[in-house]
């Protein structure tokens, strides 16, 4: 015999003694009742030896097979156990990785993201959390999350030289590697035109605004504009859909950020507002992890799929990484 016999063969083998005909072990097997005669006949041949007396009722082992039979289940039972075993060993490497997420699945594309993942040599096991920017980099302050997704204005440097270079803040404590950058507009009713057109940030703080949740990326924008100018805006209502900010606006109470790409549909047919042409508000979506986790394996690896996924091209001598202009689509 030039090699061990296949654990397939085996398997029929072992089947066919036990229920004595090539059709009912193909049930069991569930193959085919030509199958499990190949099988057979190839095992006899690989050994040299007949296995089986064929006989009108069925199959009954010869003396050769009855010595190997108790072989052929030791080899079926090591080839399981050597199976069972490798799979344990690739799932105790599988890596894990807690996500916050913000926005909604499509524009920060979780979903492609997770697969890359969950498909990759690594084999990332990823735990999404959802909730507001502020929160997201808190928890990975606080380890409960390694990585998740942050909204903040691009540094003007950062815009300047057009590249999407990683940076971190909070003292370097938070590693940041921005995926998108995009521009905030203010909208104000159509009623308020006179008020709003050709202002900026320091007489727009003193008409009324609408809030967004306290730690959301909406909020901690607007308050880094006009904390330097004083006095934070009164705020009259509260909401953290940016479909819904666009009703309030268009309901003449307040005014609100919003999305190029949100007020695009609304702009094509008739609305009530108006979006203010002095003032704007540029951001980056960013990938953000502590700083000191950077390079641990399972981060390191989800800064590169997540920046694939973005086709932001590594950085070459002298410059950033690319940074390509697009518009993003929710709050």
């Amino acid at each position: 015999m030039s090699e061990l016999p296949r654990t397939q063969a085996l398997r029929c083998f072992i089947t066919v003694a036990r229920e004595g005909t090539v059709s009912r072990a193909a049930s069991v097997l569930k193959l085919t009742q030509p199958a499990v005669s190949l099988q057979l006949k190839a095992l006899e041949e690989s050994t040299g030896l007949q296995l089986f007396n064929r006989t009108p009722s069925g199959f009954t082992l010869t003396e050769a097979g009855a010595t190997l039979l108790p072989l052929a289940h030791k080899a079926v039972a090591a080839a399981s156990d050597f199976k069972a075993t490798a799979d344990s060993l690739k799932e105790a490497q599988r890596g894990t990785l807690r996500v916050g997420t913000i926005l909604d699945p499509e524009f920060t594309r979780i979903g492609p993201f997770v697969r890359s993942l969950a498909t990759s040599a690594q084999r990332t096991e990823v735990f999404l959390r959802h909730g507001v920017s502020g929160d997201v980099l808190a928890e990975i302050g606080r380890g409960e999350l390694d990585v998740g997704y942050y909204v903040d204005a691009t540094p003007a440097e950062q815009i300047a030289h057009h590249n999407f270079a990683e940076r971190t803040i909070a003292d370097g404590r938070f590693q940041l590697a921005p995926l998108l950058c995009y521009d905030y507009r203010v909208i104000a009713p159509i009623g308020w035109s006179d008020r709003v057109m050709g202002k900026g940030w320091a007489e727009l703080a003193h008409l009324p605004w609408l809030a967004t949740p306290t730690h959301s990326g909406h909020r901690r924008l607007l308050d880094d504009i006009f904390r330097p100018l004083g006095a934070l805006p009164k705020r009259v209502a509260c909401t953290d859909q940016e479909e819904a900010m666009i009703d309030f606006v268009e309901s003449g109470i307040c005014l609100s950020l919003a999305r190029d790409s949100v007020l695009a549909p609304r702009l094509a047919r008739p609305h009530n507002f108006v979006v203010v042409d002095k003032v704007k508000l540029t951001c980056d979506l960013s990938f953000a992890c502590l700083g000191a986790r950077r390079q641990e394996p399972t981060i390191a690896h989800a800064f590169t799929v997540v920046r694939s996924l973005w086709n932001i091209k590594p950085a070459v001598t002298g410059a950033g990484p690319a940074r390509t202009r697009n518009v993003a689509k929710n709050v």
